[in-house]
């Protein structure tokens, strides 16, 4: 039997190893550098309202305005004192001077307050804080005071937009070390299950870990110059990311330098012909996320325009890392990367032989699924689509119309407690008032509409220095005016991030318009509204284009039409049925009220670019065994020798992803579940069964209009007439 011959030219000290040991120093020095970086991110990134804001929304534009009348960019906390019964006159003469202490914490400007209940049974300050502090450090000082100070037997809450922002930020701690290290710890212990090796584990892990240092001194910088704004949504997203396609283009990669190795004892020439074959389609896979992510930013929500470009640097970071620095250390172990089980040559004869089915050398699990593919290919993808169709169905559950901003954070809330106890004694809305603003000429009809308007409670006038014009003796008299606008504050009768709060603020601004027609409406729930109304418009506008992307990169890949059409309705029908089944979860097991408004933008872009990658990774080995073999082996034969990678791929993108839910924030959760969930679907069901079945039926005609849809394959032992080699089928 004929082994690979070891007479080739040897390859120069340049490349055996100077350029890599040169490619890995530089490596490393970006490393230093991006890594130390990584506990900096928090001195660009933002997690206030405005970094989520649509950008040409009503409640923005009033949010501006509102800002010309603000002497500081102050963010009220609401401080709430509550007693199971009425408050005794010695317990509200304790906290009456407990105004005194809050204001000694000088925090912000002069404290409103103690305001009490009708019911006298709560009481409430509002406490100014200097956007400029640092607003967690500065909640929590109100809440040692608070709880110290505060009557015996009362409960106390620091909540308003101060104190939701301080538990969100808070909610958001985990992602800079929790997160990280379940998503390494995940990868690590699949890969060694996979490999059943030490080195080549760490191999890929470091090839992860150094394009993430990367990404992250990247977006940094692009943060720091102001290019892009960075919050902790995009933050936690980017860490899992890169980690997950890293860790994916990387599998592809040693996949086939593993193969080069069975063929060649040289592991420069191993590395150089696994770089030459993996490297269209990393990039082509690469291209594909990266441009899909670009298309955020024809989103009108700041939030969704902050995580394209952030996200987008991740996936290039990535790919050169998948690219560089993993052929770089493999051509400095060699097959020592997968020891103890190394790869054994294959003789040469075995390498050129002509396939017949696509099945030979095939064993296990692969060869099962292409014997099934190739004995009922329509019974097999029909089956599929089926299915996929019937998850789908949950589509009809999903509630992706938002949720209420106390039930974002999942862990226990100090301030959400506190909106409950707000709820119970004052008007719901207290803390988080409706802004108006109208002409000064218009003031006066203008507040008499706001104050007739259902679910309004109480309005008032602004006047300078922020405060109600209440008509009492020696109170102001002139509202402040700016630009020849004034200010007026409405507090609704419902919480202000219930849908019944969302209803009045529609029922308002259709009052205001009628007696100021360049009147606005803005505040927290103006800005829900708006924020879940923007992200309904931004499917309509950005899963086109997402599609129009993946469909061209596929047609340039693939030199063919059909194929990617297809490619393409696969992967959003594994979508559909991935939301679906998340619909049923989210209402059903998880018990969640609702899903935020862009979980399914962001689901889709991510599965869908994700998706497409595996179908990228299947059909170039396809086409490039069909050239060989013919169609129908060669879909067998791709099926075969890529399942196992892109299986593990997947497994790995899932379980990175999945990390996401240890962040108790309801978006992360829901966002890691769908994709998680999509991924091992499409891995499983579409990559492995429907797109093969669907292929091996249509046979040739999957490559219309290109040549190869017509020409016979081509292979060193000479051509073979394509129609015994497709009718071969397995025997």
């Amino acid at each position: 039997m004929k082994q690979p011959t070891d007479s080739q030219p040897r390859v120069p000290f340049l490349l055996r190893w100077l350029v890599p040991v040169l490619l890995v120093l530089i490596w490393l020095a970006v490393a230093g550098v991006g890594g130390p970086t990584f506990g900096r991110l928090d001195e660009v990134s933002s997690n206030d309202q405005a970094s989520f804001l649509p950008a040409g929304a009503e409640a923005t534009e009033a949010r501006a305005w509102q800002d010309k009348f603000r002497d500081s960019r102050e963010v009220p906390a609401v401080v709430v004192l509550e007693s199971d019964a009425t408050f005794t006159p010695a317990q509200l003469g304790e906290a009456a001077g407990l105004k005194g202490k809050l204001e000694a914490l000088k925090v912000g400007s002069a404290v409103i307050g103690p305001i009490p209940s009708e019911d006298g049974r709560a009481l409430q300050f509002v406490v100014p804080i200097e956007t400029a502090d640092e607003i967690k450090e500065a909640v929590q000082g109100l809440r040692d005071e608070v709880q110290a100070a505060a009557p015996a037997g009362i409960q106390t809450f620091v909540t308003g937009p101060a104190g939701l922002t301080a538990d969100l930020v808070s909610a958001f701690a985990g992602i800079d070390g929790i997160l990280l290290l379940v998503a390494l710890g995940a990868v690590f212990v699949i890969l060694l299950v996979v490999y059943r090796s030490l080195l080549l584990p760490i191999a890929v892990l470091l090839t992860s870990v150094f394009a993430l240092c990367a990404a992250i001194l990247l977006v940094f910088g692009m943060a720091k110059l102001g290019w892009i704004q960075l919050n902790g949504q995009s933050q936690g997203i980017l860490s899992i990311l890169v980690i997950g396609a890293a860790t994916d283009y990387a599998l592809l990669y040693v996949a086939r330098f593993r193969e080069a190795l069975t063929h060649t004892p040289s592991r420069t020439a191993a590395v150089l012909t696994a770089w030459k074959a993996s490297f269209e389609p990393i990039l082509a896979s690469g291209a594909t996320v990266i441009l899909a992510l670009l298309c955020l930013l024809f989103s009108d929500l700041n939030s969704n325009k902050a995580l394209g470009p952030v996200a987008a640097a991740g996936i290039l970071c990535a790919l050169f890392g998948a690219l560089t620095l993993l052929p770089a250390l493999m051509a400095l172990l060699g097959s020592a990367a997968f020891w103890p089980f190394r790869p054994k040559p294959v003789p040469d004869e075995e390498r050129e032989r002509v396939l017949t089915t696509g099945l030979e050398g095939q064993k296990g699990l692969w060869r099962a699924t292409g014997a099934l593919v190739a004995r009922r290919p329509r019974t097999v993808w029909v089956a599929s689509v089926l299915l996929l169709l019937a998850a789908s169905a949950g589509l009809l559950q999903l509630k992706a119309n938002g949720v209420p901003q106390t039930d974002v954070i999942l862990s226990a809330s100090n301030a959400v407690d506190g909106q409950d106890a707000l709820a119970r004694h004052f008007d719901a809305g207290s803390g988080s008032p409706a802004v108006i603003v109208a002409r000064e000429g218009a003031a006066g009809q203008v507040l008499d509409e706001v104050k007739a308007a259902d679910g309004v409670g109480t309005a008032y006038l602004l006047a300078e220095g922020s405060v109600p014009i209440t008509g009492a003796p020696g109170a102001p008299s002139e509202p402040a005016v700016r630009d020849g606008k004034v200010l007026i504050n409405a507090t609704l009768g419902f919480a202000a991030d219930s849908a019944e709060a969302e209803s009045a603020v529609l029922a308002l601004r259709e009052s205001v318009k009628t007696a100021d027609p360049e009147g606005l409406v803005g505040g927290v729930t103006a800005t829900a509204l708006d924020t879940n109304t923007t992200a309904q418009r931004d499917l309509v506008t950005i899963i086109p284009l997402v599609l129009g992307v993946i469909l061209v990169i596929l047609m340039l890949l693939l030199r063919s039409v059909l194929a990617p059409l297809l490619l393409v309705a696969s992967v959003v029908l594994s979508y559909a049925a991935a939301m679906g089944v998340s619909a049923l979860v989210f209402n059903h097991v998880l018990g969640f009220p609702g899903a935020d408004a862009t979980v399914p933008l962001f689901g889709f872009v991510f599965l869908v670019a994700l998706g497409v990658d595996y179908n990228i990774f299947l059909m170039s080995r396809v086409r490039e065994e069909s050239l060989k073999h013919g169609t129908r082996p060669g879909i067998l034969r791709g099926l075969g020798v890529t399942g196992g990678v892109i299986t593990s791929a997947g497994v790995v993108l899932a379980a990175t992803f999945a990390a996401l839910g240890v962040i108790p924030i309801m978006f992360l959760v829901q966002l890691a579940f769908i994709v998680a969930f999509g991924v091992l679907l499409d891995t499983v069901l579409v990559r492995s069964l429907l797109v093969p079945a669907l292929s091996y039926d249509l046979g040739r005609r999957i490559w219309w209009p290109a040549r190869l849809a017509h020409t016979k394959p081509v292979s060193n032992a000479g051509i073979r007439n394509e129609t015994e080699t497709e009718e071969a089928g397995v025997r």
